[in-house]
């Protein structure tokens, strides 16, 4: 609601104007009165006013004075004269300082409620341009880049359960219409030139940097249809989701290897994946390009636009030999690694898929569980590594060498009362705080019980799982009030809190003050930190 301040230096005006108008209705509230100008200035000082109703000829200070001292110090108030004076200073004075109306007294009910609604619509309207402006705003702003990324690889993992979460996010994002649209995953990486001798100096994970630049401008100038994103998992790879247009994709990775050719010198590693449609198709439309990236040259083009680009083995193989390797089951992991490979090994194809998936799975457990991976274990780092696994036992004792660790990592956290779980459970906190987390979600992702998993975690972090998921997330919240324009809810929303009143009820408790009163002070804060002109 706007906040009206009634300044009239007779009591029973004031009380009449107040009885004259339906002000719930119209979405306003009386915020105060005042008998004169000076009055009016110090409640104006106190309190955020939208709209002053005010007589011209008062004491102490009169309304050509008040008028005169409001467009000065509050420029955007909304001012209506209401006096008993036809006067043709007081008309030059409402003139002057961009009064909204002149109403001479006796106003009827009529009058003021007209009056009342053209001025609220107006407020509106100006409130929803800048709301615009600040979404505009905050869109082109890094942090909105960075939050948009992060929502992407949730889907790409399907890290994301709650369909209204997904549908929001999508919404804020500006990709909700890419979810009834076919899209096609790109996946890049940078190789050495054949024929040159690289230097350490001179290696493509030293130029990362500049590869995302560059891979970022290049999407950059197809906003609307392409999206860039990166995953923690492969450092070295840059990630795109795009609308499915021939014509468009054959411009952009056109672009993409001549950038690449010209500012890198280096060469260009491109696997494009197969259509999907539907965000819950994405995991396996980014997997496709993922699998199409670390193919042999030869078989990229073959891969991508065939049946034979879609994964070898199903999304429920992979988990069930992940559950085996997480639960410490090590001679069914291997059973069920070995029976896969086996099967996979009828063409040089469907081998690699069936290797490079289980490694993907194995990787993404290890960077969970923060173990770090040789450059040797690294097929990113060197996507021809798997033609060198050319029989089911190579690759056996590839993939057992990575899991093995993972094991060993299980072993001793198990025996250390789990410190390096609670610390991976935070991390994962702290990266997803935006989401519906909670306890028993969490305890099953790390595979404990759940009351179990609540005692370690408060013995451990010394605070109870909501207390720290709270923290974190009034901490974001804070840093938004401070630097955005972003309203209640969608500071909320981006914050992972189910509604603006609990965000903000929840905010007053742990601050004391409310989240709007939190952003003024910090605004004041910083102007009054400001060198004085």
């Amino acid at each position: 609601m706007y906040k009206v301040l009634i300044v009239d230096d007779e009591p029973e005006i004031r009380q009449g104007l107040k009885l004259k108008v339906d002000w719930d209705s119209l979405g306003l509230r009386i915020a105060g009165e005042a008998s004169n100008g000076m009055e009016a200035l110090e409640r104006l000082a106190c309190e955020a006013i939208d709209i002053v109703i005010t007589d011209m000829n008062m004491p102490v200070m009169d309304g050509m004075s008040f008028l005169d001292a409001c467009h000065e110090q509050y420029p955007s108030l909304r001012m209506i004269i209401i006096t008993g004076y036809e006067d043709f200073q007081y008309a030059r004075s409402a003139i002057r300082n961009h009064v909204r109306d002149y109403l001479l007294k006796p106003v009827t009910r009529k009058e003021l409620t007209s009056t009342l609604a053209n001025v609220k619509k107006e407020l509106d309207n100006e409130r929803h341009n800048q709301d615009q402006a600040a979404m505009i705003q905050w869109r082109l702003s890094q942090y909105y880049k960075e939050m948009k990324e992060h929502f992407i690889v949730h889907l790409v993992k399907e890290e994301i359960d709650q369909e209204s979460i997904v549908k929001d996010r999508s919404r804020l994002f500006e990709l909700d219409s890419w979810e009834n649209r076919e899209v096609r995953f790109i996946t890049i990486g940078l190789r050495e030139r054949p024929g040159t001798n690289g230097t350490v100096e001179r290696t493509p994970d030293k130029f990362r940097l500049p590869f995302e630049i560059i891979s970022r401008e290049c999407a950059e100038k197809h906003l609307g249809s392409i999206a860039f994103f990166r995953d923690a998992n492969y450092p070295g790879l840059m990630h795109f989701v795009m609308l499915v247009d021939e014509e468009l994709e054959q411009d952009f990775t056109k672009s993409l290897y001549q950038s690449v050719d010209t500012y890198m010198a280096f060469e260009l590693k491109l696997g494009t994946g197969q259509a999907v449609s539907g965000f819950k198709q994405w995991k396996e439309g980014y997997i496709t390009s993922l699998l199409a990236w670390n193919l042999p040259y030869e078989q990229v083009e073959r891969h991508s636009h065939s049946p034979e680009g879609q994964p070898a083995l199903s999304e429920q193989t992979i988990r069930l030999i992940e559950r085996y390797l997480t639960r410490g089951e090590l001679e069914s992991f291997e059973n069920a690694v070995r029976l896969e490979l086996q099967a996979g090994f009828v063409s040089q194809l469907r081998f690699v898929k069936v290797i490079f998936q289980l490694y993907l799975m194995l990787e993404t457990i290890a960077h969970e569980s923060r173990i770090s991976l040789e450059s040797s274990e690294q097929l990113w780092l060197r996507p021809e590594m798997t033609l060198s696994l050319d029989t089911v036992n190579k690759a056996e004792r590839f993939l057992l060498q990575i899991a093995g660790k993972i094991e060993r990592k299980r072993q001793s956290d198990s025996q250390e009362s789990d410190p390096s779980l609670i610390l991976a459970a935070k991390h994962f906190m702290d990266e997803n705080y935006m989401y519906d987390l909670n306890l028993t979600m969490i305890a099953e992702k790390f595979n404990y019980n759940a009351s179990y998993f609540s005692e370690m975690f408060k013995a451990k972090v010394g605070k109870t799982f909501n207390h720290y998921l709270n923290e974190v997330r009034m901490a974001e919240a804070t840093r938004m009030l401070k630097t955005t324009t972003l309203n209640l809810w969608d500071i909320a929303e981006l914050t992972g809190f189910s509604n603006a009143s609990y965000f903000s009820s929840k905010f007053k408790r742990m601050y004391g003050v409310t989240p709007s009163d939190y952003r003024q002070q910090s605004s004041e804060k910083i102007d009054s930190e400001l060198p004085k002109k």
